[in-house]
């Protein structure tokens, strides 16, 4: 440098040492150029939650045109008639968001294998494992997969935080973390996500599969899929709407998430007369501050999901818009002059179904044929075995599982409406505690999960269907010795397992000879007020007594802890208790058969007296 000032001008020395920087890039680099990717479109179109319910539920109520109308609401050949509609087009992804067994007597019956065959008639690109997958243990959930896989379809099964241990039987390449499709060129990928806590509290899961955390095993997933290049990333997860949308936000780099678990309907479906439980698409950010579409498409075959990703030259979502429709038939009942639902004659039928056709959150939607016939193929058994009798509901038994939940369970019952807005809660798993009480002996109270109660009874005749589907699973009626606080303590471990602890919903308690105040907006420990026990002899309510011993008659389940219910584990553990071995469905049809027609109890019997909800409501 001191030569050059020596021989050359300031100035000129100014022009050269520029020039050197220059052609060596500066002492400022010009940063990379961010990775272009190819404009693409993609639909996501996607089921969850069916649950072995492959039939149509028949004479549904809906408001059609501001008019109270019956219809045939799903069924899983309207499902396959739905999907049909994108045979020709290789922009979508076919997805099920999980539990799709254990629900009915098609499980009860077939263990899985008339799931396959519908499933099969659809042919999901992604199948994701739901909690209710694992009811039957490791060793069940295989033989599903087993059914799965023997069709040409050969979905792929996804369960990125889900590791069965060597030798155990889901370990042989039944399970795989993620699975690519590519649509115009681009890659997408999809990733399966299972609930943790859900699972392993609420089923029957190997001690030795290992369920690791949601956002762990997701971030993990998507930074390796990052560093093959693939920027374009889908969840596909089985842990319900809240915390799908709490998920988005521990996450870079996920663009949108199909969902399952909490059976949320999403989208306005105010016109219909029914209630939702947010936007579809919910629209959310990620980690980096990035849009992500959530959605979910409710319950039990009843509903198909369309989301319509829109994605820039970044891989980054521009847009999102799409809608969860009803699948309804081509049928419809109304009230006539006298009040009684009949079919419409044939101009108004016409007249409805041209209605419907700008009515985006409703289809009209024929069963598909090779899927009826298939259907076919497994429900003569089931027909002969439904059309037993047991009795009558003399009104309707709602399906609620927390007072005060936002989305109705019991839409399309009638006499349900509101049953969601109310303090008292599910009838129909109160009914159902009652029927515990009955069937015991020693029983002073009995206590039933909101979870383990999965549909609403309508007013009408009870059959063993009825049953059946309203309690599937394989549990057996047991009774404990506890002290009355010991009692309050399960009480207070349900309503903190979803509040707290992020569990199931499902964990919600009903008793029979047993209730109480709950305070939802206090904290654990203090939620429960007021608590009384009803005398078995003489019908007259109490104050529980803490440290009296009082026989409890519950489901071998939750006796043994799951769903959360810890201090009932506890005493289990110590082998403390007796089991009737009667199935708790058994149980049900017993007490139908016992009492010939069954109704809400009275209002005193109820468990819940008064709720208040997290936010401070108090229920009517």
């Amino acid at each position: 440098m001191t030569l050059l000032h020596r021989t050359f001008p300031s100035a000129l020395i100014s022009l050269l040492m520029a020039a050197t920087l220059s052609a060596c890039g500066g002492s400022d680099p010009v940063p990379a150029a961010e990775p272009s990717f190819a404009a693409v479109s993609v639909t996501l179109a996607h089921v969850n939650d069916h649950h072995s319910q492959l039939e149509a539920f028949a004479n549904t109520e809906l408001v059609l045109g501001g008019v109270a109308t019956q219809v045939d609401l799903g069924g899983f050949p309207r499902v396959t008639t739905a999907f049909q509609r994108y045979a020709n087009r290789s922009d979508v992804i076919k997805l099920h968001a999980g539990d799709a067994i254990t629900g009915s007597l098609y499980y009860t019956l077939f263990k899985g294998e008339a799931d396959a065959a519908m499933m099969n008639s659809v042919c999901f690109d992604a199948f994701a494992l739901g909690n209710h997958e694992f009811d039957d243990g490791d060793a069940g959930l295989k033989k599903f997969l087993d059914f799965l896989r023997s069709g040409s379809c050969q979905t792929p099964v996804l369960a990125a935080n889900v590791k069965p241990q060597a030798g155990t039987p889901l370990a042989s390449g039944y399970l795989q973390p993620y699975t690519l499709k590519t649509v115009n060129g681009v890659k997408i990928a999809v990733i399966g996500i299972d609930i943790k806590g859900k699972t392993t509290n609420s089923s029957r899961p190997l001690n030795t599969t290992v369920f690791e955390d949601e956002a762990t095993a997701a971030q993990r997933t998507i930074d390796e899929l990052k560093a093959q290049g693939i920027r374009h990333i889908v969840l596909l997860t089985h842990q319900g709407y809240e915390a799908d949308k709490a998920l988005a936000a521990q996450l870079t780099d996920v663009d949108a998430i199909v969902g399952g678990d909490s059976h949320s309907l999403l989208g306005d479906f105010t016109a219909l007369g029914l209630s939702s439980s947010g936007e579809y698409p919910t629209r959310v950010t990620n980690k980096d501050g990035k849009l992500v579409c959530v959605v979910q498409a409710w319950e039990y075959s009843k509903a198909l999901g369309e989301l319509n990703l829109n994605f820039n030259t970044q891989g980054e979502v521009d847009s999102c818009t799409g809608q969860a429709s009803l699948l309804v038939g081509s049928s419809f009942k109304r009230k006539d002059d006298k009040g009684t639902f009949v079919a419409v004659d044939d101009a108004t039928r016409l007249q409805i179904i041209q209605s419907l056709a700008s009515v985006p959150t409703v289809r009209v939607v024929e069963p598909e044929t090779v899927a009826t016939l298939t259907l076919a193929g497994f429900s003569s058994q089931v027909t002969a075995k439904k059309a037993e009798t047991i009795g009558t509901a003399t009104e309707a038994l709602c399906l609620v599982r927390v007072p005060g939940e936002s989305t109705n369970r019991s839409a399309g019952t009638a006499g349900c409406e509101t049953a969601n807005t109310l303090a008292r809660g599910s009838d129909a798993a109160q009914v159902v505690a009652e029927a515990f009480l009955a069937g015991s002996l020693a029983a002073d109270v009995a206590i039933q999960n909101a979870g383990g109660v999965r549909i609403p009874v309508p007013a009408g005749t009870l059959s063993m269907n009825t049953a059946f589907t309203l309690l599937p699973f394989t549990n057996v009626l047991v009774e404990l010795p506890m002290t009355g606080q010991q009692i309050v303590n399960v009480l207070e471990d349900a309503v903190a397992n979803h509040l707290d602890n992020e569990g199931s919903s499902g964990s919600h308690p009903y008793a029979a000879a047993l209730r109480w105040d709950l305070d939802m907006s206090k904290a654990k420990g203090s939620r429960f007020s007021n608590v009384q026990v009803r005398n078995r002899a003489t019908g007259v309510w109490s104050a529980i007594e803490p440290a009296r011993t009082y026989t409890v008659a519950t489901n071998d389940f939750i006796a043994s802890g799951k769903d959360g219910y810890t201090t009932f584990g506890t005493v289990y553990a110590t082998g403390n208790y007796v089991n009737n071995y009667l199935l708790y469905t058994q149980t049900f049809v017993d007490y139908v058969l016992a009492q010939g027609n069954i109704s809400r109890p009275a209002a005193a019997n109820y468990a819940h007296q008064k709720v208040t909800t997290v936010g401070g409501t108090v229920l009517p």
